[in-house]
């Protein structure tokens, strides 16, 4: 792949896209060997840079009928796949960490390109993959690896349980994380032995489609993982016809619909969908590292993420302080559409997320919210430009206060006490993060226990929960089913089967059954005799 980050230097092989709007290290001929991974199609999709309004490169666009061919190519090779021994599989993906850290620079250039990101929030991205795929290319074999369960007449009767792929997975992932979503859910899947057949999303298909042709480079088998592109509408439904099991990244509302359709099939589902979370203060909390942390938990990928802080509640006790010192930070945040690492935050991705942003501004202002910082499109950045924005006085009736802005707005509250402070965490339909800053960390963590989130992170934001990759990561209430991340990340992706053997076969007489019915009987009161161990 190192031949074809620079351009050559007889020219561009193509004028797709214009040059202008090109990053210097993406050669024209690395975007037609992407392509060519695409069902071929005369039906074009070009998207808009963000940065720019310079359209991006055409991508042929699949059909039902093209997706339930691609479906079947990749049902065949799945088969040979999940004989590969998972040993095998586990290693092709550590060789396709290691080609995700050798081409780290071209994957944020993409990823910068079609989202419009900052340097550092792709670069964070990259690292959040690599490390995906390094623990499932380690841990991946001990996940699926046979166990054996206690049975009702030991050594007697043995039990085993095996986990059998699922088949062909289906990954649904947005464009606000086209790598560590789109590809991050991938990993333990085919490390399971399966085959996945992605969706592109429309906005950003580059990034993607690298780490596809990266992977298959790496040993990953090309038809076990199979790309299509096109609207969701019209190939959606069609993959989840087409598939064993269906993972989705995305909004509530289409995550209802998907869930409908997948128990229509009667197959399983993950779905990681909205939330509006929150970040409580405590009065003894770290004043200037609970404002530091509030920047990057609610300004990342300028506000676009699932797991971002919409919310802030602080003690009355340290509340002008920590205001002072989270406005006077996000006022110092550097905003910028440069391909390297001197800007804080980027640009929206879309008009659609410019314009839900303004709008919960805007509904807030005119229903008497204050504006401490911010609040302003910032068109002489770029056309989709938005300030990073705090607004205080936010009350129930205006939008903002419980739907997720998905944008770099942020409402803070002022609280008494640590119950006032957990009421209002738990308000509202979402569950999917939350944070706690305190110097009290036993005190910290038994608030986060009480508070209804699927993550929550102590002193932090956001970050360390979705980096402990040992660990289960998902939403609860509306925010979700299913977690990816350690075990419960691989094992989605399987049917768990029970094999029992016992040493005496069956067809023995109603005598000898009455023996074997008495030893159990006595095998139970030794059990319920023994010490209880938790």
């Amino acid at each position: 792949m190192t031949s074809l980050i620079t351009p050559p230097a007889d020219g561009p092989a193509a004028a797709d896209p214009p040059a202008a709007d090109h990053p210097g290290s993406v050669d024209p001929r690395l975007i037609d060997a992407l392509r060519a991974q695409l069902p071929k199609s005369d039906d074009v999709h070009r998207a808009v840079a963000p940065f720019t309004g310079m359209p991006l490169p055409g991508v042929p666009q699949s059909d039902p009928a093209a997706v339930a061919a691609t479906a079947a190519a990749a049902r065949v090779a799945q088969e040979g796949w999940a004989r590969t021994p998972v040993a095998a599989r586990a290693a092709a993906v550590r060789r396709f960490a290691r080609a995700l850290v050798d081409n780290n620079d071209l994957l944020c250039d993409l990823m910068q390109w079609e989202t419009g990101k900052a340097r550092v929030h792709a670069a964070i991205e990259v690292q959040g993959v690599i490390s995906v795929a390094v623990y499932y290319g380690r841990s991946g074999a001990r996940h699926l690896r046979v166990r054996r369960a206690t049975t009702a007449l030991p050594g007697v009767v043995a039990a085993r349980v095996g986990y059998r792929p699922k088949g062909l997975v289906g990954v649904i992932a947005p464009w606000n994380y086209p790598l560590f979503l789109a590809v991050g859910d991938v990993i333990p899947a085919l490390v399971a032995g399966n085959a996945v057949l992605s969706k592109a999303d429309s906005q950003a298909p580059w990034t993607l489609l690298l780490a596809r042709k990266l992977a298959v480079d790496a040993g990953i088998p090309a038809d076990v993982w199979q790309v299509v592109a096109g609207p969701g509408r019209l190939i959606g439904p069609a993959v989840i016809e087409a598939v064993d099991y269906l993972c989705f990244t995305g909004s509530t509302a289409t995550g209802r619909d998907i869930a409908r359709r997948c128990a229509d099939r009667l197959i399983g589902a993950s779905l990681e969908l909205g939330g509006k979370n929150a970040m409580i203060v405590r009065a003894d909390a770290d004043i200037d590292a609970a404002a530091t942390g509030a920047v990057q938990a609610c300004f990342s990928n300028a506000g676009q993420m699932c797991i971002g802080i919409e919310r802030i509640i602080v003690h009355d006790a340290v509340y002008p302080q920590f205001v002072a010192a989270f406005v006077e930070r996000t006022r110092g945040m550097r905003l910028g559409s440069g391909y390297d690492y001197d800007v804080d935050m980027g640009s929206l991705t879309s008009p659609r997320q410019l314009e839900a942003t303004v709008a919960h501004v805007e509904d807030a202002v005119a229903k008497g919210a204050t504006v401490l910082t911010g609040g302003r499109r910032r068109p002489d950045l770029g056309r989709l430009f938005h300030e990073p924005t705090v607004l205080a006085d936010v009350t129930p009736e205006m939008a903002v206060y419980a739907d997720e802005t998905f944008g770099p707005v942020v409402s803070v509250y002022r609280v008494s006490s640590d119950e006032e402070s957990l009421t209002l965490a738990n308000e509202g339909e979402y569950g999917l993060s939350a944070s706690v800053w305190t110097r009290d960390l036993g005190r910290g963590s038994e608030i986060a226990s009480r508070i209804v989130a699927g993550a929550v992170n102590v002193n932090d934001g956001y970050l360390s929960a979705i980096a402990a990759l040992d660990a289960p990561m998902g939403g609860m209430r509306t925010s979700g089913v299913g977690r990816r991340h350690g075990r419960d990340g691989i094992v989605r992706y399987t049917e768990p089967q029970t094999v029992t053997t016992q040493r005496v076969p069956t067809g023995y007489p109603d005598r000898f059954r009455s023996l074997l019915l008495g030893a159990m009987n006595v095998s139970t009161r030794v059990r319920l005799a023994l010490p209880h161990r938790s």
